[in-house]
This record gives C-alpha cells, structure tokens and sequence, in this order.
C-alpha cells in the first residue's frame, strides 16, 4: 500500500450536517429475558471536502445516533475535490465491501447507492460514478468509502511529493 496523507480536521472550527447511515436493534438474551440496544451508524461531513463516520450504540435511539454524532466528530478526515468531483479514479476496501469511485464530467450527479451516497454528499462530492461489490453491510460499506476517499490525492499534493512543478504532473 502506497503511503497515504491523511489530514486531520478539528471539529470545534466546522459546522457539520449529519445523516444517519443505518439504525439496528440489536438483542441481549440473558437469565431475566431479553434487553434491546440500538447500533446507529451516523456520517457527518461540512460538504467542502470533511467527513467522519461514528459508531454509538445506546438504549435509546435518540442516544445511540448522538453518540455516533460524536464519535464521528472525532474521526474527520480532509478530502481532495477538484471541480465538485474526485480527482481521479479510486477503489477502496474494508472487510466483504468494495467499491470503486470514477470522477464524472459536471452535471452528471451523484451515481452512488446506499451508504456510499451519504458518505459522499456530507464529503461535498457532486459529481461521481461509483460502484459497490461484494458486501452490502452499511458498516463495511461506510468504511470502504472512506478508505477510498482517504486515498485520493490532489495534483498539489503529488508535485510536492515528487519534488516536480503542479504543470509537469499533468504533461509528464
């Protein structure tokens, strides 16, 4: 694996939006009966280039989605977009999920399905083609987004690392 730069945000100087991914019930079977708690995973994003994902788990469902909100503000990464799109092609994986990121020409939208929808628009992506294989877990599908997302890297970053001008990057 390539070396990744991953740029940390601080919350406390963004405004975020949220949006709730996925909601489960889950059961604790024990000696007295059963004892439901909800599993919310939640993404939140400033939709300029930051998002995070959070897990909360709670008795509550009101509860477990603020947990999540939390949890997520404290996992925030930075994301290159170049003209309301990715800056090139992308794959990312996590456990059974994997999905492929494509950048698209202006006007053509948000050509994502489920969890890979919610991470990309609090991300401020506008317009994409991506593609999901193999799981469709919310959690998974969450985290491979990410991935990808945090292995996008801008034409900037690129000719600093080479040590070449941003005009070289782009005429070899």
């Amino acid at each position: 694996m390539a070396n990744v730069n991953v740029k940390r945000v601080k919350s406390s100087e963004i405004e975020f939006k949220d949006r709730l991914v996925h909601i489960q019930r889950v059961t604790k079977v024990t000696k007295g009966g059963r004892t439901f708690s909800f599993s919310a995973i939640v993404v939140v994003g400033n939709e300029q280039g930051v998002v995070g994902y959070g897990l909360g788990k709670a008795k509550e469902v009101t509860a477990a989605i603020a947990k999540g909100i939390d949890d997520a503000k404290k996992n925030l990464i930075s994301v290159p977009i170049i003209n309301g799109t990715v800056p090139h092609e992308g794959i990312g994986k996590f456990s059974g999920a994997r999905v492929f990121m494509k950048p698209a020409a202006a006007g053509t939208g948000l050509i994502a399905g489920g969890a890979m929808r919610a991470v990309l628009e609090s991300a401020g992506v506008k317009d994409v083609l991506a593609k999901s294989k193999g799981s469709s877990n919310p959690h998974s599908m969450v985290k491979a987004t990410i991935d990808a997302l945090m292995k996008m890297r801008d034409p900037y970053s690129v000719a600093q690392v080479r040590g070449i001008s941003l005009d070289k990057v782009f005429n070899g």
